[in-house]
């Protein structure tokens, strides 16, 4: 140690520290890295991470994208991180959405009939609705078409969201993407015993004198869509560091979108969770402070919720806007980006950014095999890692390449600086995926890859001019195996975090 001015001191670390943690890695492969018990509140309890949601509509498109990545990455960091997580969809099927998809697809059930129609300005235009139009038309025959639309209305809607959900659900699953929870919208506004989810949540707060019938102040400046000059049923948000008191209730005695917010996010506090990450798009930021006050209120301050903002995705091919898509009608879709450039792509370079700053997503880039693509630039590192294994039992057959053999390799052998600094950056992982799951930011492991993928390339290409530090030396065979099983540790930890991003850690490139 040293004092390195005034309030600072150094702490060099012997090289055998770092060894040490070199065969931690190699003795329990599967676990290193996985925070055993954390001092952190963060990582402790049941934890409920809501991602995607997205309204039963139409086919995800790549901003959707996003959030489901990054919701399902956090998740697995949690899981990894020693909580308890249940990954959870919330089905926005309650709101007037749903009616104006109910009557797009009734307008594709008269086409598929044979009529010629017109889609007009404010439904959805999308050719993704002209299977579900042909599936009623096959199901009722003409039948539904001479009903007025509060009979046929219902039935439209529960086949529209049905079809829906199901290429929803597909879509996720081609990003590897699932949840063990799907809630429904619908659910809370259905009565039970004469009362609504809703009703028994706005009850609830009220008997805590937190709801109150009153009449807002007109905000300064312009007028919020959500504004009223009129008596409402308030909630006291502004006790829990909200800006203002929020209306419970519209002018038609109907509850707002808030008022199911709070149902919805009561059933999961009665659930017992100790945690709840709601991962939503940039567009809803000036929704945070009142479902922050809500969940306060609900569970008198013990349940924490931490609502993730996820920034918009521009996408891009060659640095030039993509064009709509057909089948989409007015955006690109979440299937065709991963059908053109692969999950692994599109799941790491979502991640390869912070979750509230904006992304360009470049088509043309994430498939090059260069080094200014991060995607192929980690996983390259991977294959790189696990060729050296495969030259070192070329060189010598009757090596023991796993993993419990290595730990016993004689790791002070590593003397060179790029071993050094390699093993240095292995050993940060588990304070890595710790502080990563504590601030729920997986783009920080993504970070960490990328870097420690760039020491190894750095010190393989060293080896290209000074034959002396390459991994493998067939006439130094103990010094062989301590670097081998340098490598095999690079690997594990490579593989170990794409795992927890849900991309894949080939053992060569193809």
């Amino acid at each position: 140690t040293e004092v390195a001015g005034p309030g600072f001191i150094n702490i060099r670390l012997k090289p055998e520290i770092f060894t040490q943690v070199l065969r931690a890695t190699l003795r329990d492969p599967l676990n290193f890295g996985r925070v055993a018990k954390s001092r952190s509140s963060a990582l402790q309890g049941k934890v409920n991470v809501e991602y995607v949601s997205a309204n039963p509509t139409g086919p995800m498109h790549v901003g959707h994208g996003r959030g489901a990545v990054f919701g399902d990455a956090l998740a697995n960091l949690l899981a990894f991180s020693g909580c308890e997580v249940t990954r959870e969809y919330y089905i926005n099927d309650a709101g007037a959405q749903v009616d104006v998809l109910a009557r797009s697809v009734f307008l594709r059930y008269r086409e598929a009939l044979g009529e010629a129609i017109t889609i007009p300005e404010g439904l959805y235009p999308g050719d993704y609705l002209k299977p579900v139009g042909e599936a009623l038309a096959k199901a009722h025959g003409a039948a539904l078409a001479s009903e007025a639309e509060s009979q046929w209305l219902p039935i439209v809607r529960a086949a529209a969201i049905d079809a829906m959900m199901e290429m929803i659900r597909g879509d996720l699953a081609a990003l590897n993407i699932t949840h063990e929870t799907f809630f429904s919208e619908r659910a809370l506004h259905a009565e039970k015993d004469g009362v609504s989810a809703i009703e028994a949540a706005i009850d609830w707060l009220r008997a805590k004198g937190l709801v109150y019938e009153g009449r807002l102040p007109p905000p300064k400046g312009q007028l919020p869509d959500d504004w009223e000059d009129r008596e409402q049923t308030l909630f006291r948000s502004t006790l829990f560091g909200d800006d203002v008191d929020r209306a419970l209730k519209k002018s038609d005695g109907s509850p707002t979108y808030f008022a199911a917010d709070i149902a919805y996010h009561k059933d999961k506090i009665d659930r017992g969770f100790d945690t709840l990450v709601d991962v939503w798009g940039a567009d809803h930021g000036g929704y945070v402070k009142r479902m922050t006050a809500a969940v306060a209120a609900l569970s008198d301050k013990r349940v924490t919720l931490d609502v993730k903002l996820c920034q918009l995705v521009k996408l891009m091919r060659a640095g030039e806007p993509v064009k709509m898509s057909k089948r989409a009608g007015d955006f690109v879709t979440l299937r065709e980006v991963v059908d053109e450039v692969g999950v692994d792509a599109v799941r790491f370079m979502m991640l390869y950014r912070k979750n509230d700053a904006p992304l360009d997503f470049d088509l043309a880039k994430v498939i090059e095999q260069s080094k200014d693509n991060p995607v192929f630039y980690v996983q390259y590192a991977h294959a790189r890692g696990k060729s050296a294994l495969r030259q070192a039992l070329a060189a010598f057959p009757d090596m023991d390449l796993s993993a419990v053999s290595l730990a016993e390799a004689d790791l002070t052998l590593l003397a060179d600086e790029g071993e050094l600094a390699l093993a240095k950056m292995i050993a940060q992982y588990p304070r890595v995926i710790e502080a990563a799951a504590a601030a729920h930011e997986p783009h920080r492991v993504a970070f960490y890859l990328h870097e420690l993928s760039s020491v190894f390339h750095s010190h393989w290409n060293r080896g290209k001019d000074q034959p002396h530090l390459r991994f493998v030396k067939a006439e130094e065979r103990e010094l062989t195996i301590a670097r081998v099983a340098l490598v095999s540790s690079l690997t594990i930890v490579l593989g170990s975090g794409l795992r927890l991003l849900g991309v894949s850690a080939p053992d060569e490139m193809r």
